[in-house]
């Protein structure tokens, strides 16, 4: 292979990759392009997936918990009122002012004695909502390990957060949420993935719609309750159409009325079901609503998914989704002629996610560029695991690898997901020699550094990066120059 070709090839593991591993540029050989293609005829199922538990059972399984966290902390507390009643009671008629006022600090005593029994109680049952995260993230963090080239499970990763949740607050449905909206329809029509997300519970929960009501819904006229345009918003503007493309804040309203009833089912309430999506109608805005001009007059979640139908086929929204791939893959400002073709496969394929995939790596525009964006953590942290050949991951070390880079696993501090220009990330780059050493500390017995530039990079390694290795004071020095390089951290 000569020395372009094997440049291509590195080039297409960073750039569209997960960056190369043992064995992968051999495996590519001559035609990156064909092997990325290729690479998304396979199945994107996880690995030992069927062991996790659905959102929904996930869900049931922290409320159940919650619940009997409760219950034994009252057990606990009325136990422990009733024991110290017992000791502290005097003997009957003796009202002395003396008295009266050492029962004050009595009674403080009693009270935070109860607290902390109460609280003890609560803390002997464990919350499942970790161990379940915990699983999720190394199912996930293992499939991008093992993949040959990664590009499928970058799409995956992609679009995970242009539809973002955060588990800091549905922490049990995080991975799930991947797996069953995103995962299953990476791939597929964008239109799939859109009615998917929007209508998992996690996302319902994630952006407040769960008690949205109509003023005019039967719950909002009896609670005295109203909308909340949060999801609404968020769709129109972070999902489909993108910001300042034509939509009014009559819209959002109209849109919000519209999601109204769009709700799960309170795990209490059926513990079979509980969890899992369902519209309420004693919720809902009751009428038509018109939204972008159209008008839509169902009376159930079909009003909904009408609505979502057509934001998927507007315009806007090909362009929105073509800028933030091209922007995401190639650089942080891409070549509009790549956008404009990236948006007009997704308009001429009605949104064919597969297709548009195709349509990026297929164009020279997606390749001409030198590799100077820099990699998100996560893409850097896989890729200098990758490098290495190891596939299998301690999820606990690695999600606090991630909240230490500032970058934790499907923990957002916003709807619009981690950024993916070079500015939001710079700052960070000095964390990431904390995490190079101390990886590079713990592997120095089993992996070479010369052995990476040679047989993984297939020595397409900056010459100045070979010197700084070579003259490295220790193998573990040396692995932790080369993780750090631009070789590692751009793409």
């Amino acid at each position: 292979m000569s020395n372009a070709a094997k440049a291509e090839v590195v080039l297409a593991l960073h750039r569209f990759g997960m960056g190369p591993r043992p064995g992968s540029i051999a495996a590519i050989g001559t035609d990156p392009r064909g092997a990325l293609i290729a690479e998304l005829d396979r199945p994107l199922t996880l690995t030992a997936a069927a062991s996790l538990p659905t959102s929904a059972k996930a869900y049931r399984t922290v409320a159940d918990a919650n619940a009997r966290r409760t219950a034994r902390a009252k057990q606990a507390q009325q136990q422990a009122k009733k024991q110290q009643m017992a000791a502290t009671q005097v003997a009957a008629g003796e009202q002395s002012q003396a008295q009266s006022e050492g029962q004050a600090p009595a009674q403080g005593q009693e009270k935070d004695a109860a607290e902390m029994a109460a609280k003890q109680a609560a803390d002997a049952i464990p919350d499942p909502g970790r161990p379940i995260y915990l699983q999720e993230a190394k199912l996930r963090t293992e499939a991008a390990l093992s993949a040959e080239i990664g590009f499928a499970e970058r799409l995956v990763w992609f679009w995970s957060n242009h539809f973002c949740i955060s588990a800091n607050r549905i922490q049990s449905m995080s991975g799930a949420y991947e797996r069953e909206a995103v995962r299953a329809n990476a791939l597929g029509r964008f239109v799939d993935l859109l009615l998917a997300t929007e209508g998992h519970p996690a996302m319902l929960f994630y952006l407040d719609n769960l008690e949205s009501m109509g003023a005019n819904s039967t719950a909002g006229i009896n609670r005295s309750r109203g909308l909340n345009e949060n999801f609404a918003r968020e769709i129109m503007e972070l999902h489909t159409l993108g910001v300042r493309t034509g939509y009014t804040q009559d819209d959002v309203i109209s849109f919000a009325n519209v999601l109204t009833g769009w709700t799960l089912v309170p795990p209490g309430a059926d513990p079979t079901h509980g969890g899992e999506f369902t519209f309420n109608p004693r919720l809902h805005e009751p009428g038509g609503q018109t939204v972008l001009g159209k008008r839509y007059e169902q009376e159930d979640a079909e009003q909904g998914r009408a609505v979502l139908r057509d934001l998927a086929a507007h315009p806007a929204t090909a362009t929105h989704v073509a800028t933030k791939l091209a922007r995401h893959f190639v650089a942080d400002e891409p070549p509009p002629a790549l956008i404009e073709q990236l948006a007009k496969t997704f308009r001429d394929t009605e949104g064919d996610l597969k297709q548009v995939a195709i349509a990026m790596v297929s164009s020279d525009d997606a390749w001409r560029g030198p590799p100077s964006k820099l990699k998100r953590p996560g893409e850097w942290v896989v890729g200098m695991v990758r490098a290495t050949g190891i596939t299998l991951v301690d999820p606990v070390r690695y999600t606090g690898g991630q909240q230490l880079l500032g970058e934790p696993l499907w923990r957002p501090s916003m709807p619009k997901g981690y950024p993916d220009d070079e500015a939001s990330w710079i700052d960070g780059v000095g964390r990431r020699l904390d995490v190079a050493n101390n990886f590079a500390e713990r592997i120095t017995g089993m992996a070479d550094p010369q052995v990476i530039i040679e047989d993984v990079f297939a020595s397409e390694i900056a010459s100045e990066v070979k010197q700084a290795v070579g003259r490295a004071e220790s193998r573990q020095q040396a692995l932790a120059l080369l993780f750090m390089s631009a070789d590692f951290q751009r793409r």
